[in-house]
């Protein structure tokens, strides 16, 4: 198997960050994909809009990218919260006979204990804290931010009810991967939040632990060789280098993870 998918692949990204043509959300992952072969195509959604108007987003993308390729189907690859808005693109708006895969990365389907944990901020502050983001991510281009609708999608009660509202569709193979930091070192950039989450729920990737991300065939945890381990950022290839020169047990280029995503969907025949 060499990695050429029999379908084109959809990118899906997450929260905070919108698809630009010349500033890749997904670093160097959308070349070595198409250098197998493959058609990629990406999501579009907006950085912070809500899961009902990313995935009616997403519903309409997925419609224009078969009709542009002329494929049957499509393999979704997505990322933290786009997991979520492809789900509810799949299920609740009927694009199930359209998707042949969805293989998630770090999204969190169960909902995270830690977000829990902050319920306990007034409504007004967290409100007005999430409107200057929102005001934030209309200027850089998105046209309905929700950023306080969308962290609250991330309980574990709006997770429980979000997957008995969004059961599996029969005709899609769904499947998820997690990964996880070694320690607050491994990633600077997301030192705090991987202190955080540990003090809650145990090891994790900087935001989620892996009980949040199981869903559907679960991959397992994926970590990095040595002390450096995995991040959130690390997921979608952020630095655009290898994780770490060193040789072992573990991850050490993020891309060779996407090659085993896309040679098991091609030996499945998706």
């Amino acid at each position: 198997m060499n990695g050429k998918t029999k379908y084109p692949i959809l990118l899906v990204h997450g929260m905070g960050f919108r698809d630009y043509k010349r500033l890749c959300y997904w670093g160097r992952i959308p070349k070595m994909l198409e250098s197998l072969g493959n058609k990629v195509y990406f999501g579009m959604q907006d950085s912070n809009g809500d899961i009902e108007t990313n995935g009616a987003f997403l519903a309409e993308r997925i419609k224009q990218v078969l009709e542009e390729s002329g494929a049957e189907k499509l393999n979704i690859i997505a990322h933290s919260k786009g997991g979520l808005d492809s789900r509810y693109a799949i299920s609740t708006l009927g694009m199930g006979d359209r998707i042949a895969s969805l293989t998630t990365i770090s999204t969190p389907h169960n909902g995270s204990k830690t977000v829990d944990k902050f319920l306990f901020i007034p409504k007004f502050l967290a409100k007005a804290v999430c409107f200057c983001y929102d005001c934030f991510y209309r200027v850089v281009g998105d046209k309905k931010p929700n950023t306080y609708n969308t962290v609250m999608s991330f309980t574990t009660e709006a997770a429980s009810r979000f997957n008995r509202e969004n059961p599996n569709c029969e005709n899609v193979y769904y499947q998820s991967y997690a990964f996880v930091m070694k320690k607050p070192t491994s990633d600077i950039f997301m030192w705090f939040t991987n202190a955080v989450v540990s003090h809650f729920e145990g090891e994790n990737d900087g935001m989620l632990a892996p009980d949040a991300v199981k869903w559907g065939e679960f991959k397992g945890i994926f970590r990095g060789v040595g002390n450096r381990g995995v991040s959130h950022c690390d997921e979608i290839d952020f630095r655009r280098r290898r994780l770490t020169k060193k040789q072992g047990e573990g991850v050490c280029e993020i891309l060779d993870v996407y090659k085993e995503i896309a040679c098991d969907l091609e030996a499945r025949g998706f």
